[in-house]
């Protein structure tokens, strides 16, 4: 039967150091080094996900990460304020704001949230609890 005993997540990146700066630096989360040249990204939640530098790293064409907050809006203005640039899409299927922020509730479309991209081009997002 299969039983793990530990999970974890895990993405690539084609800087190691900007990866670092951008994760602990400009979201402030908990970054330390890990085996072979890879960070640990601590979650806010408890689990870690590793981030592992890869020579031929392609960006991720969907969510790798989602980051659950209180207040949209206010999340966005903050990555705003810190250089993270939040109007990713232009694409009628999503209709963001001026923000980048697709107010889901709303539209009967999910919950509201808005994407950006790590230094490696990985999408990411923040969305309301």
């Amino acid at each position: 039967m299969f039983a793990p005993v530990h999970a974890f997540s895990g993405f690539s990146v084609n800087d190691i150091e900007a990866a670092r700066k951008f994760y602990g630096d400009t979201l402030g989360l908990q970054i330390s080094d890990g085996e072979m040249g890879m960070l640990q990204l601590a979650l806010p939640t408890g689990p870690q996900v590793i981030i592992y530098p890869k020579e031929d790293h392609e960006p991720a064409t969907f969510t790798i990460l989602n980051f659950v907050v209180d207040d949209v809006d206010a999340a966005v203005d903050e990555l705003n304020s810190l250089g993270v640039q939040t109007k990713i899409y232009d694409d009628p299927n999503l209709p963001t704001d001026e923000k980048g922020i697709l107010h889901g509730r709303a539209q009967n479309m999910g919950p509201d949230i808005a994407w950006f991209k790590d230094p490696a081009g990985n999408v990411l997002s923040v969305l309301a609890g």
